[in-house]
């Protein structure tokens, strides 16, 4: 490792602008998902949600060639990442309040590592290519996640306790994080190369095990739907279990 060589640097920087960027989709769920545990065990909740989006990103790491290109893997990721995101704006209410505490906070922590799992594959992948080979840079990447999680996480959530509009935006970023997951899966490339050819584009990296990545007008546009999709989804849905309930009574 030369501490002297510009290029370690510009990794190095590279890596703490990646986690900064990234991090902050693990801490929006980690914070939605807490938000209706008692003051008690909210500490503990994002305490145990980071520990789990950092050893995922370490179980990752050893097998993510292989892990990317598993066909439909991304598909099923971004399914599990609507349902969180649905779900999550669905228990707006803090229906949590009502379970018994201890269940209350693995169920959180169980939401907060479904979440983890489908978002972490691309975060390590970042910061793996960032690392250029450097495992020390690698590991630092890693463990920088850590505290950027937590602290972003406690932040969130004394935000969204005073704003709770910001759950909805929270599930959006979530359907729009889905939304660009569901088009890089191996399969759906392949099948949108076949249909037109200027819907994806190659990857230069002969190292990628999918080769392609979608084109800049598929990506942002599925990014897009997948956000109004959850958005549009969950206010239907909690619109007529409003109205189901004004009617029972």
């Amino acid at each position: 490792m030369d501490f002297t060589s510009p290029i370690f640097w510009v990794a190095l920087l590279q890596i703490i602008w990646i986690d900064l960027l990234l991090s902050g989709d693990n801490a929006v769920v980690i914070a939605l998902a807490c938000r209706s545990l008692p003051e008690k065990q909210r500490k503990w909740g994002i305490l145990l949600g980071a520990g789990a989006a950092v050893g995922l990103r370490i179980l990752f790491a050893l097998a993510v060639s292989y892990l990317l290109g598993v066909p439909l893997l991304k598909v099923v990721g971004a399914l599990l990442l609507f349902w969180i995101a649905i779900k999550l704006v669905l228990d707006e209410g803090g229906e949590g309040h009502h379970v018994e505490s201890a269940d209350s906070l693995w169920k959180a922590v169980r939401t907060i590592a479904i979440a983890d799992a489908v978002m972490s594959l691309d975060n390590v992948v970042a910061i793996a290519a960032a690392a250029r080979g450097h495992a020390e840079l690698f590991i630092f990447g890693l463990l920088l996640t850590i505290p950027l999680i937590v602290f972003g996480s406690q932040l969130i959530l004394k935000l969204i306790s005073r704003f709770p509009v910001l759950i909805w935006f929270g599930a959006a970023l979530l359907g729009w994080i889905a939304g660009e997951m569901l088009v890089s899966d191996k399969v759906v490339l392949e099948a949108m190369q076949g249909f037109a050819g200027g819907l994806v584009e190659e990857v230069a990296d002969p190292e990628d095990p999918v080769g392609l990545k979608p084109a800049a007008l598929p990506h942002y546009l599925a990014a897009v739907i997948g956000a109004i999709f959850v958005v549009s989804f969950g206010w239907i849905t909690k619109s007529r279990r409003s109205a189901a309930a004004v009617g029972s009574h």
